[in-house]
């Protein structure tokens, strides 16, 4: 196989019908994988299979165990093993923690953490010797950002869920990726706009307001150009990796650089954190 290339590497793209997911099953496709797009929502998934010009959609929510199951079964039917498992899923609600409720926060950690172990055990006897699974993650468990308390929270929880898995299971290559601002996605379709504002002045006061964002394609070409480069490696690992953008924070560089000015930064519905495929 051509390690610069994607061909004929069984992949299986969990969050495929939005961002960052959707565009790297795309982009698989279009390289020459044999690809499982799942997401919840069917006519995204079928929308993307048809401008990639193939793959096979799988509708699924991973906070049903049957759904992590049936998943698991229908990669082994379709691709036989999985070389390659993405899971790009997240949700995030915008709320100050002391207007975070319980079921906010079983919500996030039922999505963000328990879907995650679903799908990585269900599909555990259909991983390829070698076999990759890469979990997107985000900047903001290292930058906390005012009204994504519980995000954050279970992204870190995330990133311990994946070390625990790699400790156990030393053959499989575990990879999580922090991904910074990203736009446009879906991930702040349901953020309120008058909290939203209140807290993209506290990012900015704060230093986690950059010019510009990534945008989703070009974000899934630089992890398909490591995924296609590290998957005929199988003694090569990566544990970690951090994607962002390498813009200046808004209204600090400005002047000095002769860049525009903090108007000319994108508008505040794209004010997103991270990948924003809102669970599939």
């Amino acid at each position: 196989m051509d390690n610069r290339s994607l061909k004929d590497r069984r992949v299986l793209v969990a969050g495929a019908s939005a961002g960052i997911g959707r565009a790297l099953a795309v982009h698989a496709v279009r390289d020459g994988a044999r690809v499982l797009l799942a997401a919840r929502r069917r006519d995204r998934l079928e929308q993307a299979c048809r401008e990639a010009g193939g793959g096979d959609p799988v509708v699924a929510d991973l906070c049903r165990p049957q759904d992590c199951d049936r998943l698991a079964a229908q990669a082994g039917e379709r691709l036989g093993e999985i070389d390659v498992l993405v899971c790009c899923i997240g949700i995030a609600p915008l709320r100050m923690l002391a207007d975070t409720t319980g079921e906010d926060w079983v919500r996030v950690l039922e999505t963000n953490v328990v879907g995650v172990h679903r799908l990585l055990r269900a599909c555990l006897p259909v991983l390829a010797p070698g076999g990759m699974v890469m979990v997107l993650s985000s900047e903001s468990i290292g930058q906390p950002r005012t009204g994504l308390g519980a995000y954050a929270t279970s992204k870190a929880a995330l990133e311990r869920l994946v070390e625990g898995w790699r400790t156990e299971r030393p053959g499989v290559r575990f990879t999580t990726v922090r991904v910074g601002a990203t736009f446009p996605t879906d991930f702040g379709n349901d953020f309120e706009p008058r909290l939203l504002e209140r807290v993209l002045d506290d990012w900015s006061a704060r230093g986690l307001a950059q010019r510009d964002f990534m945008a989703p394609g070009e974000v899934a070409e630089v992890l398909a150009g490591v995924i296609a480069a590290s998957a005929g490696h199988p003694g090569i690992g990566l544990d970690h990796l951090t994607l962002r953008s390498p813009s200046p924070v808004v209204g600090t560089f400005d002047d000095a650089l002769g860049l525009p000015s903090a108007d000319s930064a994108p508008p505040a519905d794209a004010a997103t954190p991270e990948q924003g495929a809102v669970h599939g």
